[in-house]
């Protein structure tokens, strides 16, 4: 008999499988459905990465020249805390893009009690008015400026989804998943002490009893739709690697991640999962850039954020230079499934415009990123103790591994 194959082996081969099966017929549908949500919205209205485990990380300074992924801002803002000398923010979708472009302009023009209206609470009671005198004049592009006119409503706090939180596609998804855990009998209480928790025994004691009514058998039906993954902005691909770790799939794997945050550590200053249950921040629980005390630092380096609605390839051809840090969030597992000569081009545009140790940082839905070109894995020395450190610090918990690393000389 053959020795039992390794737990380890079997994720790659699941891994490998996932990125070379064939394109059949329901595999394109389904990415043709993430291309129109991704295609035609705004997707992302926070970040979901943990900024300060980033920071730890890529020790910027003010020599830094950071490339990065946009998504919607808010880590570009903290990064600025750190004060590098430029931070380029990329994103293919231009209402990413037009979103940091508001909040840049709140900072150019507006008061920290604007910002704070428009991107903590999620609600301006005058949005017109500020926007019309402090916002649009300041806003790079005609299609900014057409995107927040027809969507300025956002803010209004009228209507059904009474905060700018619960609008763009994974707002909407949050949303959703709220007004069903009203209709549940002291689901929404349960949760509320949940966050409520001023130690980890009682935190733990207090998710072990919720468990069961959060991960049910609706929500387990709801996480595994592909249109609902696609809102969130998790492709096809990434469900298949997401769900090859266990048993009962996507599920396990939302168990998993929800075990880790909230029993691992403190929930009191976790600002990204209580943003979807309440629908806005706290001055004392909310992203750094969203701080009164450094809204006059933040004002003073926001020419240092520039916004390219691009390809990090196309950015990086039309832009380049030497830079200090690339952010590549976890579009690269997506570029592995589909479209593998864009990859290899990427890191070879990664690689020429790189400066001297420059850092890489890379999330991915798989634990083990083998998807990486053998000719990007020969150059890039990880650092798998500091990807360890911020993985078990990481407030947010979603991404099965981070992957931290120094660009060899």
């Amino acid at each position: 008999m053959k020795a039992q194959e390794s737990t380890h082996g079997k994720r790659r081969k699941a891994y490998l499988y996932a990125l070379k099966r064939p394109m059949g017929l329901a595999r394109s549908v389904s990415e043709q459905v993430f291309r129109q949500i991704h295609g035609k919205n705004l997707v992302y209205n926070c970040c979901w990465e943990d900024p300060r485990c980033d920071r730890v990380m890529m020790e910027i300074d003010e020599n830094s020249r950071i490339a990065m992924l946009t998504s919607a801002g808010c880590n570009a803002l903290d990064y600025l805390l750190d004060n590098p000398a430029q931070i380029d923010c990329v994103d293919l979708n231009p209402r990413q893009n037009a979103l940091l472009q508001f909040k840049i302009a709140l900072f150019e023009g507006g008061s920290h009690e604007d910002l704070f209206s428009f991107f903590g609470k999620g609600v301006h009671r005058d949005a017109r008015e500020v926007y019309v005198n402090v916002v649009e004049q300041r806003l790079p592009s005609d299609y900014s400026r057409r995107y927040w006119q027809r969507n300025l409503n956002y803010f209004s706090g009228k209507g059904l989804r009474r905060s700018f939180y619960w609008h763009g596609t994974s707002g909407t998804v949050a949303w959703l998943v709220r007004k069903w855990f009203n209709s549940q009998p002291g689901a929404v209480r349960q949760i509320h002490q949940l966050f409520q928790s001023t130690n980890l025994v009682e935190q733990r004691e207090r998710y072990r009893r919720l468990e069961p009514v959060i991960v049910n058998r609706f929500v387990s039906w709801f996480v595994r739709q592909h249109l609902v993954q696609s809102m969130i902005g998790v492709p096809k691909s990434q469900q298949y690697l997401a769900a090859q770790y266990f048993p009962d799939g996507l599920v396990g794997y939302l168990r998993h991640c929800l075990r880790h945050v909230f029993t691992t550590m403190p929930i009191a200053d976790n600002y990204f999962w209580k943003l979807y249950f309440y629908g806005h921040y706290e001055p004392d629980c909310c992203p750094s850039y969203l701080m009164a005390e450094h809204f006059d630092t933040l004002k003073s380096r926001v020419n240092r954020l520039h916004t390219h609605t691009d390809s990090l390839s196309g950015f990086l051809k039309n832009n380049p230079g030497k830079y200090t840090h690339f952010v590549l969030l976890d579009h690269q597992d997506w570029l592995a499934a589909h479209l593998r000569p864009a990859l290899d081009e990427e890191w070879r545009l990664i690689f020429e415009n790189a400066a001297p140790g420059a850092k890489i940082l890379l999330r991915s839905a798989a634990f083990d990123i083998d998807f990486l070109p053998d000719f990007a894995r020969q150059r890039i020395r990880f650092d798998q103790a500091a990807a360890l450190r911020s993985e078990q610090a990481d407030r947010v918990g979603t991404y099965a591994s981070t992957w931290f690393g120094t660009i060899k000389s």
